[in-house]
């Protein structure tokens, strides 16, 4: 009886072969990967700025308002507390979107938005998110759809009519106290926040997809609820930032922050034609950072928020 033998031509073949594609594939990859990068140091180049890489395909720019000396109810806040202007752009087939939120004074609203009317780039909000500051602060949301570098450009012309900094090369602060218990307050808001020129920092995005003319808008590119705490001492601190909600949540968001002494100092719209609408809730107050971190929490029960990951 004849034993057949067991050929390898063939599996040895389609090694190969699967070799040969994976080779393809990587290279496709890294073209793709080299393509996108050089998008964005265009972009970079364009606007004078340096960007970083966030979830969902976002190159995002931040443009702290450091040359601005605010004071709110005696507190002098630091930027990251309330003056971060930023813009974030995402790719779309053939074009690109950009949306973002600029800090200005009063002086320079009408030249930032004839300045952005004239280059197409559409103006979807103007507001204040505090109260008794001074000087008086405006901010304006923006969005604009085209080509990547023109867009840049055009921002890039609209930022030099206002104060906002050229990004400084100074060694960066050392390590500073923050004043306040990082983890205790990210223990009770079930989220871990970030420190940013001492001021704690939270983005705590909605459960839902949110979507403006089709497209997804990732929490990165302003759809996530913003909480900040910067100590005031012994303990204290001041809070600021936005609450995201669907309009039956507002009310309810509302009641929770008065019944604890939280200021609410704004609601408006950020966008246009986002879905679900959307309202912006902003808010202050100066007390007990462990007792404003509980009332928080409480406020954002009250809402479709991602749920703290279970301990």
């Amino acid at each position: 009886m004849r034993i057949a033998k067991k050929s390898t031509c063939g599996s040895v073949s389609l090694m190969f072969w699967i070799v040969a594609q994976l080779s393809v594939l990587a290279i496709a990859q890294s073209t793709a990967s080299s393509d996108s990068t050089s998008e964005w140091k265009a972009v970079e180049s364009a606007l004078g700025r340096t960007g970083k890489p966030q979830p969902g395909g976002v190159y995002k720019f931040g443009m702290p308002r450091a040359d601005l000396h605010v004071v709110v109810d005696g507190v002098a806040i630091k930027a990251p507390l309330a003056l971060g202007s930023w813009l974030a752009f995402k790719k779309m087939d053939d074009s690109t979107m950009v949306m973002g939120d600029l800090v200005l004074t009063e002086d320079e609203v009408e030249p930032v938005m004839m300045k952005l009317q004239q280059d197409g780039i559409e103006q979807t909000a103007l507001h204040n998110h505090v109260l008794h500051e001074s000087p008086r602060v405006m901010y304006m949301h923006i969005a604009g759809h085209g080509d990547a570098v023109k867009l840049a450009k055009s921002l890039h012309d609209a930022l030099a009519l206002t104060g906002t900094p050229m990004p400084s090369a100074s060694p960066a602060a050392a390590v500073q106290d923050l004043g306040i218990d990082a983890d205790a307050i990210g223990q009770t808001l079930g989220f871990k926040g970030s420190v940013n020129a001492g001021v704690l920092q939270f983005s705590i995005p909605r459960a839902e997809t949110i979507t403006d003319q089709g497209m997804e808008i990732p929490p990165s590119m302003g759809t996530a609820t913003a909480i900040n705490f910067q100590s005031t001492g012994s303990g204290r601190a001041a809070i600021t930032g936005d609450f995201v909600l669907i309009a039956a949540e507002v009310n309810p968001v509302i009641l929770t922050l008065r019944q604890a002494g939280i200021q609410v100092t704004a609601i408006h719209s950020h966008m246009l034609t986002e879905q679900p609408r959307l309202f912006f809730m902003h808010f202050w107050a100066n007390d007990d950072a462990a007792k404003l971190a509980k009332a928080l929490r409480s406020a954002l029960d009250k809402t479709n928020s991602v749920r703290p990951a279970a301990k």
